[in-house]
């Protein structure tokens, strides 16, 4: 983005931000010296403490600071309160991370709503914590956007917990770390003094696209990992959503705009689950691995029309169902195959993918949002009604892509997350899901 877009983008947000949120009252702890731009050798995001990280339980806070909340790089008079936590990545191992609290101005600190950005990347450089601090990436101009979302929720009184999702390595795609990403921010959040809440904050889940793999996830792990959090969540709302990266990967393959996705979920897999792939890629196959290293989707959206799963792989592995590793790491982040939340849900998801120039209809598949499978979202939203929740609500918005969705879908979900707080029943569309696709786990297939 040019510099003088960007600006103009900062001014459109800041004025929305600034009359909506305070800063830490001076009732509670003394902040640490603020900190004007987060770099790659910022300090605050290792935890250097003499204890080992495993001797804390998900959710401490191990250091904590405040800062201006930037827009494209420029400070606004917005206060943010920015922790460090122990949590637990994608192999089950201690990990630090960080996550961001915006205070309301008009509330009270009893509500707040967990909002998971899309930003989407490779590169742990654009991050919201980071894209708030300052530092000013091309990926991160995704977290600058989303402002435009957030400003509408502080009016309305919420507190605002906004987590690295992906965690400090980037772990793309990586569901389940998605999860305890979030659902220990939200932890870290209501154990700190300098935010405002405590045990007592209700909380509700919002998301979209990238932002949903992450709500979806925390809302199904939550009582298995986080009881108490769950406890306090009224709900989840979410829109574009991940449900099968399998069937993702075969429906993107070989589309003008999303196909890009594919090395990037090579990578994300191989990252997060700690395996390596590059044996199963061929010479141009390595070339983009290296290329989108530490990319975003930015980097990858239209950059690679028409690639495909075979221009990548070798020719013996041009099934990806017969490399292993792979196989069971999409299977692992299957969300047919998580726990049912037990939580409202709202779930929105648009089917126009032919409006951004993905044109499969793979039987078993079909169409989607351009890079979302809209009958993997539909049997997902029926599988938790048949298992005992039944208040979900759906909408399917056909004539709407994947950018198109997020319009209508913002203030649908601060409607619903809305009339959850004032405890109004929640709807539900259970028995009028068109049916979906099945979600069973991927088989193996031998190499040629």
């Amino acid at each position: 983005m040019r510099t003088h877009t960007s600006r103009l983008l900062a001014v459109a947000v800041v004025a929305a931000l600034a009359a909506t949120a305070a800063p830490a009252t001076a009732a509670t702890a003394a902040p640490a010296p603020t900190v004007t731009a987060a770099t790659a050798s910022d300090p605050f995001y290792r935890y250097t403490g003499s204890r080992p990280l495993a001797s804390y339980a998900p959710g401490t806070v191990l250091n904590t600071r405040t800062l201006p909340y930037h827009l494209v790089g420029l400070p606004t008079p917005v206060t943010a309160v920015q922790l460090l936590y122990r949590t637990t990545d994608a192999q089950g191992r201690p990990a630090a991370n960080v996550t961001t609290v915006v205070r309301s101005l008009t509330g009270d600190g009893s509500k707040a709503v967990s909002y998971q950005s899309f930003y989407d990347s490779l590169d742990p450089e654009d991050g919201p914590s980071r894209a708030i601090a300052g530092d000013l990436s091309l990926g991160g101009l995704i977290p600058n956007v989303e402002a435009l979302f957030l400003a509408p929720l502080l009016l309305q009184g919420y507190n605002l917990v906004i987590p690295d999702t992906e965690g400090q390595t980037a772990d793309f795609a990586a569901g389940p770390e998605y999860a305890t990403n979030t659902l220990d921010s939200i932890r870290a959040a209501t154990g700190s003094a300098e935010t405002g809440m405590n045990a007592d904050t209700s909380f509700a889940l919002m998301g979209y696209s990238g932002g949903a793999i992450a709500t979806n996830w925390a809302a199904a792990l939550a009582p298995s990992y986080a009881p108490e959090v769950n406890a306090k969540l009224v709900g989840f709302a979410e829109g574009g959503l991940l449900v099968d990266p399998a069937h993702n990967l075969r429906y993107v393959d070989g589309s003008l705009v999303w196909s890009g996705v594919i090395p990037m979920a090579i990578i994300g897999v191989s990252r997060s689950f700690g395996i390596d792939l590059k044996p199963y890629l061929n010479e141009y196959g390595l070339t983009v691995y290296q290329e989108l290293q530490r990319g975003s989707i930015i980097d990858a959206l239209g950059h690679y029309p028409g690639l495909t799963w075979k221009k990548l792989a070798k020719p013996q592995y041009a099934d990806p169902n017969s490399v292993p590793a792979f196989l069971d790491a999409v299977n692992r982040v299957n969300l047919g195959s998580a726990p049912t939340p037990t939580i409202p849900g709202y779930v929105a998801q648009g089917n126009g993918g032919v409006l951004e120039g993905t044109f499969s209809h793979h039987p078993g598949i079909g169409t989607g949002d351009g890079v979302m499978v809209a009958g993997d979202v539909r049997a997902l939203a029926r599988r938790y009604c048949a298992t005992g929740n039944g208040a979900i609500a759906y909408q399917q918005f056909d004539p709407l892509s994947h950018f198109g969705v997020p319009v209508v879908w913002a203030p649908l979900a601060l409607g619903w997350i809305n009339d959850r707080f004032a405890g109004r029943p929640a709807p539900s569309d259970c028995g009028r899901i068109p049916a979906g696709n099945a979600l069973d786990p991927e088989k193996p297939a031998p190499a040629s």
